[in-house]
């Protein structure tokens, strides 16, 4: 860091690298400088919608652009290791979408490339990074519900999604546990750790991955979580924690709340919205924030989104996976099951 305006690089130019770049140049300590893309039209048109004064047509081009503070990999996730690891290899900090990799071995690489390279490396969480999901950790660590007992979560997209979607790709590590499933896991571990025992059940798609899973994740405390993802349902995308002493209710749109409800025995519901003034709902200035905020203070990853913490999604992930059959075609045959 030279300066206190933090400059990024983009490399995708997909459906989420655009939300996250229209969130990113409303913010006056962040300026966007370069975009990447596998083609240079696609990542000229990506920049002229932004006005991005440099774009690139190789990943490998942004990855050595010295003028590039923090590099947001908005790729699919198969090929997070691929582009997150090119961007560290050449010095660049990292801002790397969810699921972090493909399995645990993939993470495991990254993070020991950030480590050997002395960069910034952080998985795009952004549900740790919402104030509301802020304060209900809070909440549950200062013991308001009790000690927590279980922990209920899902997240389901209606579809249906034809053959062809990267979401039915097995070479683009399709499914929903991946892509969505990341979400419930990542809640119960924030509030519960790695878990000890896994359990899963799914229903695959004539591809092999799954259209809807459902797992079991248990504790050596004595807590349960129940957790669901789905490509054939939309779910009400709720969670709740439960605690010996009451319960805290996040309705619809657990991943990116507004409000939360906390019911405590004896006494009325208390709800915690979130502040107005800090943007909708869907907004991802909070994980922008946090990532230069770690970049100034000199940190090589976030305290909020801890690079154990994601190497312990992936295990919980691959476990999963394991269970109900589903492997990826570019995975060796011990990506699994460690």
């Amino acid at each position: 860091m030279t300066t206190d305006t933090v400059r990024w690089g983009i490399l995708a130019t997909g459906g989420i690298a655009g939300a996250f770049t229209a969130d990113l140049i409303d913010l006056p300590d962040a300026e966007v400088v370069a975009v990447a893309s596998r083609t240079e039209v696609s990542a000229k048109a990506f920049a002229e919608r932004f006005g991005i004064p440099r774009a690139y047509g190789e990943w490998a081009a942004l990855a050595a652009d010295e003028d590039i503070d923090v590099v947001y990999v908005a790729t699919p996730h198969a090929a997070h290791r691929t582009a997150a690891g090119l961007c560290l290899e050449a010095g660049r900090n990292v801002l790397c979408e969810k699921a972090f990799t493909l399995n645990v071995r993939e993470a495991e690489e990254l993070v020991a490339l950030a480590r050997r390279h002395d960069r910034f490396l952080m998985e795009a969480m952004w549900m740790y990074c919402n104030p509301v999901v802020r304060r209900l950790k809070e909440l549950v660590d200062d013991g308001a519900i009790g000690e927590v007992r279980t922990v209920q979560a899902d997240f389901g997209l209606e579809g249906p999604f034809p053959p062809s979607h990267r979401l039915r790709d097995p070479a683009q590590g399709g499914g929903a546990l991946l892509d969505l499933g990341v979400y419930p896991v990542s809640f119960a571990h924030l509030l519960l750790g790695e878990p000890s025992g896994i359990a899963a059940q799914a229903v695959l798609s004539t591809e092999g991955v799954d259209l809807q899973t459902a797992l079991a994740l248990s504790w050596d405390s004595g807590a349960l979580a129940a957790l669901h993802c789905s490509l054939s349902g939309g779910t009400g995308t709720t969670a709740s924690v439960t605690g010996s002493r009451g319960r805290i209710d996040i309705p619809s749109g657990f991943f990116h709340p507004d409000r939360l409800v906390l019911h405590r025995t004896g006494r009325d519901p208390e709800e915690f919205a979130a502040d107005p003034a800090d943007g909708p709902r869907t907004t991802f200035r909070h994980e922008a924030r946090e990532v230069m905020r770690a970049l100034r203070a000199g940190e090589t990853e976030s305290p909020l989104v801890p690079l154990e913490g994601s190497l312990a999604v992936m295990r919980t992930l691959d476990a999963a996976r394991e269970r109900i059959g589903v492997r990826y075609p570019q995975e060796a045959s011990g990506d699994l099951g460690r």
